[in-house]
């Protein structure tokens, strides 16, 4: 797979089941909690077979945004792409809760036209006469170049079109924790945090609350894998189901990273061509020793 594709299509990836997924996206900061007024947090970003070791392609970096615990936007500066992970920094100047992070609202699907499939966002259906060849196209159709919504003919048939609602995010803390951040748009998957995740100590029970579109998220599944896979002899996935108040509570058994996942799909898209809707967040949060 190409590593020019763009990130929504990756973040439509973990819309899938965890223990379905052969890659998985994260963002990791060089740390979570600082002191002082003159830090700057070090973030990489990829998608791997391994939690946090750069083993399969880097995150495109140009939905990335920064969000200042006073509301205000940051940046991210000293960005850098290579063939298996992404870099940036964020230059750490007020106190409080930054999120960094990405957001996408796409939608995704295919069509036909004149008996031929056609892709609708991401990448490109097969078809003849397209462009967008590559390494072996010359023995069989080209690749066609993905089309929007609005794009689609009003001759097509077998629409079949999904609208894709995803973030990725992670949390710094600069001196003392805020809450500004955690506030809710009332879009897709959202996360109210009851214990702030830049205070998570082993021992101690953690508890996460999961909206969907500003609602408290009941019986939503939450899957939670610690990294350091490659010196397991499994994933160490475990899965934890919100409460009526959308509330999952979840136990540290280590000190470490850990990724944090929830999906779901309804039939509650805002684009009227669309059947269903897709949507999926990501976390990745630091876990400390008392």
């Amino acid at each position: 797979m190409r590593s020019t594709r763009r990130l929504f299509i990756s973040l439509a990836l973990i819309t899938l089941p965890a223990t379905a997924m052969a890659h998985r996206q994260w963002l990791v900061p060089s740390a979570t909690t600082f002191s002082g007024l003159t830090n700057t947090v070090a973030v990489d970003a990829a998608s791997s077979n391994d939690l946090f070791f750069a083993d399969h392609r880097p995150m495109q970096l140009n939905s990335v945004r920064v969000w200042a615990p006073d509301g205000s936007e940051g940046k991210i500066e000293n960005a850098a792409i290579g063939a298996s992970r992404s870099t940036f920094d964020v230059k750490l100047d007020k106190p409080g809760t930054w999120k960094i992070g990405a957001e996408t609202n796409s939608v995704m699907g295919s069509f036909k036209l004149n008996g031929v499939e056609r892709r609708v966002g991401g990448r490109g259906g097969m078809g003849p006469g397209g462009p967008g060849m590559g390494p072996g196209a010359a023995d069989g159709p080209a690749r066609q170049q993905p089309v929007s919504v609005t794009e689609i003919p009003a001759e097509a048939t077998d629409v079949k079109l999904t609208e894709v609602i995803g973030r990725n995010e992670i949390y710094v803390t600069v001196d003392a924790p805020s809450e500004a951040v955690f506030k809710a748009t009332g879009k897709g998957i959202e996360f109210q945090p009851v214990t702030h995740p830049d205070s998570l100590v082993v021992g101690e029970t953690a508890s996460f609350r999961f909206l969907v579109d500003g609602k408290a998220a009941a019986g939503l599944k939450v899957t939670v894998v610690p990294g350091g896979k490659r010196y397991r002899n499994d994933d160490g996935a475990r899965d934890f189901t919100t409460g009526a108040d959308g509330v999952a509570r979840i136990a540290w058994p280590a000190a470490g990273l850990y990724w944090i996942n929830a999906t779901v799909t309804d039939d509650k898209p805002s684009e009227p061509r669309a059947s269903q809707r897709r949507l999926s967040y990501t976390t990745t949060v630091e876990v400390l020793l008392p």
